[in-house]
């Protein structure tokens, strides 16, 4: 089949997993709005070039030239994103950047994400231990500020533990009962 439609229901379906999590917790217009930069040029044309239907055509992109084009422009356009974050810092702080620390919110649909991506590639081998895996699989910390760092590793874990029906509970009566 062609790469483009395959890319095109790759993501297509990547959205509709985030607009199910993110409405079972109240968080509806993000669900509605959640990564239509992957539908832009800049971002589609490189998936379709690079899909490969088993994990980001951004990685794929950045091992064939260095960096992933897709991506920069995601990252810049998406709050669920940490890098999305990173801003100069005043605090003398090594590489003059710091991460500022995300809106609860984001923390959420940044959750939603990771959920959806490893559904999408894991398919019926899909647990909820997985986002929770990927995540402590990364090569180095991310550079997250602390209070994301923490609400993100505490609703993994608790995702890994307790499933999706106790988290996004818990997530729509705590933690975005609060904001």
């Amino acid at each position: 089949m062609n790469k483009a439609w395959m890319h095109f229901k790759t993501i297509t379906y990547h959205k509709y997993l985030v607009m199910q999590g993110c409405f079972q917790v109240g968080l509806y217009k993000q669900g509605l709005l959640h990564d239509m930069s992957k539908y832009s040029p800049t971002e589609f044309l490189v998936g379709a070039k690079y899909w490969q239907g088993n994990r980001s055509p951004n990685n794929a992109e950045r091992e064939e030239i260095g960096y992933s084009s897709a991506w920069l422009h995601h990252k810049g356009r998406n709050k669920h994103h940490y890098e999305y974050w990173i801003d100069y810092s005043t605090r003398g702080i090594p590489g003059g950047m710091a991460p500022a620390p995300m809106p609860v919110k984001y923390v959420v649909e940044m959750l939603m994400d990771r959920i959806a991506a490893c559904k999408v590639y894991h398919k019926d081998e899909y647990t909820d231990a997985d986002p929770l895996c990927y995540y402590e699989s990364g090569k180095d910390p991310a550079p997250m500020h602390e209070d994301t760092r923490k609400l993100l590793e505490f609703l993994l874990k608790m995702l890994a533990a307790k499933g999706e029906k106790v988290t996004f509970c818990y997530i729509r009566t705590k933690i975005l009962k609060k904001e």
